[in-house]
Order: C-alpha cells, then structure tokens, then sequence
C-alpha cells in the first residue's frame, strides 16, 4: 500500500548508498478542516498495526519485478528484490495520542528511521492518518453542536467503500458518537450499533398501522418507529396506539423519527402528541442530511429532537473530503553521522516546513490550555518564555513562567518494536471529551472561531529563519 515513487526512491536511495543514513519526517496538516478551530487526531492504532507488518512478501516482489521503465526494461534490478524481502522496520515513533485536539502545523507523527524505511512510510501513514482524523474532528462538531444528546452514525451506505466506512466510524466513534448502524464495527470494534427499520418495512405492508403493530409483536424491545412514509404526524398517531398496546404487554415505545420535511416544526408537533398520551418518554430521533450547522439551526429553532443520527456528511465528510496532512523530512544524518536540518521553501511562507527533530509541548493555565509550542529536540531544551508563530514573524505569545505543561509526542515505535499499549476507544473518545472540556469556547466555534496560539520556541524560530536565509543566498537578516 504505497505510492510508486516512494519505491523509485527508495530504489535510488539504495543504488546511492544512502538507505541506512537515519533520518526524521513529520507529518502534519497546514491547515484546519471545515474553517474550524481544532481537529481530533485519530488513525495511529490503525498506523501502528501497519508497522508491525510491514514486509514484502513473496508475492509483492514478483509484481515488482514486472514493472517496466520508459525503455521496456525492468523498473528494478534483481539484488534490490532482496534487500527489499528481508526489509523491516527498525525505526523509531513518536506520536500525538487519538483523541488529542491537534493544530496547523504540529507533527501528529514523528518518524526517525533510516532513510529508506522512513520514506517507504510515506503514503501509508498519511493514509491511515488524513481520514481517520477528518472524520473523527468532523464528529466531534457535530457531537458538540448536539450539546450534550446522543448522535448515532449512519454512514455506511455512503462511505466511500468497506474500508472507508469501517474506518469512518471508528474515527466518529472517538469523536464522540454514542453508536452506529454498522454492524461489522460492532462485531469488529465493540461499538454499539443502533437501528430498527426502513421505509420499506411499512411500504412492504401498505398500512402503516399494521406494520407497526408487527414490528412490535416481532421487536417489542426495539420499537422506534419511522413515522413518515406517508402523513407524518398520522405516522406519529398510529406509532402512539402501537405504543399503547405494548405499555399493556409490559414494553415501552423507544420512540419514533423523522427523516424528511420541517424537522424543527414536525418534532415540536410530535413531541406535542406524544406527551398528551401519556409518552413523554419516548424519544425523537431525527435524521435527514444532518451535519453540525443543521443541528445548530434545529436547535436554535426549537426543535424537539433529543437523538440525532447523521449519516452521509458525517462518514464522507461531505462538505471537505480530504485532509491535507503533509509527511516531510526534516532532518538527515551526515556521512560522519551528524545531524543536519532540512527545510522546504515555498513562495507561500505557510509551504515553508519547520526542520528539526520536533517535539510539542502544551501548556496550561487555570485548567486551561494556554498555547502549544514546538520546539527541535536536536538544539536541546526549548525556550519557553514565548510561542512565535511560523507563518508570521511579528505574531508571537508571551509564556506566564512556571506554566503546567505536558509533551504531546509519545513514545510509540522503538528499534521497530510497537512500545505503546493503544488505549481503547471508549477511552479515546473520553480524551476527545476531556481535551474540548480544557479549550476555550471561542476555539470551539463552528463559525469564525478563534486561532488558538501554537508556534516555535525562540531557538526554533532563529534557526529556521537562519535556514530560509541561507538558502535564498541571504547574508544577513532582514
């Protein structure tokens, strides 16, 4: 699972006798999804797992062997099949934990191995990384503008395949919601799946009375019934006199929902007929092209609606498909094994990397967080009086002495051995809970939300911008 050119060079690195010299990438996003105020990092157990198999099996290198250059000669030479089979990973990983708000710019993943493996990293791990965390910050707005009432996942039949839809509710699960249609992330991941019937299910009958009435006899226990197939609120009647008769059998109506037409006016009514009969209980599910800003609107509307399940812009991210995670090395061993920084320019000063083998401290103050700052391992201890912002030079963040503060990187891979025990998702879900607890409200805006302060420590910041004067040929500061 890679892209070719992460093969054509690592071939080159081998023919060079370069392959073994240790090198650092990151991988990071410049920029925050859906013009919000954070994003919720998820997909490293999924890298993880990934990194204990990589190897080329017998069968990968016969497919190689039949690639071919512009000339119809073999891509590859014969003795790079062999170093290739017995190839391992032997490097080292840190990582930022799922679950963790993460911003521009920091390194969600910290690679140090040898060149070759570490570039054969590439295309994976953005893989593995870019989705899982689109999604799972996608989930997160949506289960913050729910405020609180449960969200359930019912993406699966728009996901973008089996995998996408199996990842896309893994990641909506750390989010934040409370289950999912899905049943094979069920059986595989131990989420809990929600679901009781179709339209079809009362089209199957043509009245729809009866086909409540049946559904109940069959499922007393799951009884939420779709109420508009035809009339909506004749849909709420006839689940309402289905109801009564299980409350006589000794069962409850669940509850019903909406899935078409003026939610926010249908769920007022609704709930109007449901606690004049006595079923101020059951619930109403509302469903229907929901994304965080619909939600927001229903609620600021009035809507009764207490369950919310969001299928199509939830699991395809609908309205940003990609996140534009970026893997870039940013320092290389010499011949003579010292480090050196690498940078990448760009007329875009926000293309412009950050060199150096970087860690991410956040800082917090009053419970709160107060900023993140990066700083390069390979300068030593980062200064921390101040946060300067790498895409503007002007723009930097007094640091309170004393602070409370955690680093964000953790050991994950040492020496090619998996080190970090993945907590479960249940507890990466609770992380996302109790890191959106600790942030200001006006990060946490859907719209226009405020740009929370992360940058380089001064050490960082000096040697970067030494770095970008070196390599336009600038002499001096200016």
């Amino acid at each position: 699972m890679t892209d070719l050119y992460q093969l054509t060079m690592a071939y080159g690195y081998w023919k060079q006798r370069r392959a073994d010299r240790l090198a650092t990438f990151h991988l990071f996003f410049r920029k925050l999804p859906f013009s919000g105020g954070y994003a919720v990092a998820a997909g490293l157990e999924l890298a993880l797992e990934y990194v204990r198999q990589f190897r080329f099996d017998e069968d990968d290198l016969q497919y190689l062997a039949t690639l071919r250059g512009n000339d119809e000669r073999p891509l590859f030479e014969e003795e790079f099949f062999d170093y290739l089979a017995e190839l391992r990973f032997t490097g080292d990983i840190d990582a930022i934990t799922e679950g963790t708000l993460v911003f521009p710019n920091e390194p969600l993943v910290r690679v140090t191995a040898p060149l070759l493996i570490a570039q054969l990293l590439e295309t994976p791990l953005l893989n593995l990384i870019n989705f899982s965390t689109l999604v799972a910050t996608k989930s997160a707005r949506i289960c913050q503008a729910a405020r609180g009432e449960p969200v359930l996942e019912f993406g699966l039949r728009r996901a973008q395949g089996i995998d996408g839809g199996l990842t896309g509710t893994r990641a909506a699960y750390i989010g934040g919601v409370a289950a999912t249609s899905n049943v094979l992330a069920g059986k595989l991941l131990g989420i809990p799946v929600r679901g009781t019937h179709a339209h079809s299910w009362v089209m199957a009958y043509g009245d729809e009375r009866e086909a409540f009435a049946d559904y109940a006899e069959v499922m007393p226990n799951n009884c939420v019934f779709l109420v508009d197939t035809y009339d909506t609120l004749d849909g709420v009647r006839h689940a309402i006199e289905v109801g009564q008769d299980l409350r006589k059998r000794g069962h409850q109506l669940a509850g019903i929902r909406l899935d078409s037409g003026d939610l926010a006016y249908l769920s007022i009514e609704a709930r109007r007929l449901l606690d004049d009969a006595g079923f101020a209980e059951a619930a109403i599910v509302g469903s229907s092209d929901l994304d965080e800003h619909v939600i927001q609107s229903l609620k600021q509307q009035g809507a009764q609606i207490s369950i919310w399940g969001v299928g199509t812009r939830l699991a395809t991210a609908y309205d940003q498909p990609a996140l534009g995670g970026v893997y870039k090395l940013a320092a290389i061993q010499n011949e003579a094994g010292q480090w050196e920084h690498r940078i990448k320019l760009s007329e875009q000063r926000i293309k412009t990397t950050i060199p150096g083998r970087l860690q991410v401290r956040r800082f917090l103050q009053a419970g709160q967080v107060a900023g993140d700052l990066m700083y390069d391992e390979l300068l030593g201890e980062p200064d921390v009086t101040a946060i300067f912002d790498p895409a503007d030079p002007i723009r930097r963040k007094k640091l309170p002495a004393n602070l409370e503060s955690e680093s964000l990187l953790l050991p994950v891979v040492r020496q090619g051995e998996v080190v970090y025990a993945s907590p479960t998702l249940a507890e990466m879900q609770a992380r996302t809970k109790s890191q959106l607890a600790q942030f200001h409200p006006s990060v946490l805006r859907l719209l226009n939300p405020h740009s929370y302060p992360v940058g380089l420590d001064k050490n960082l910041f000096r040697r970067r911008e030494q770095l970008i004067r070196e390599a336009h040929g600038w002499r001096e500061e200016v």
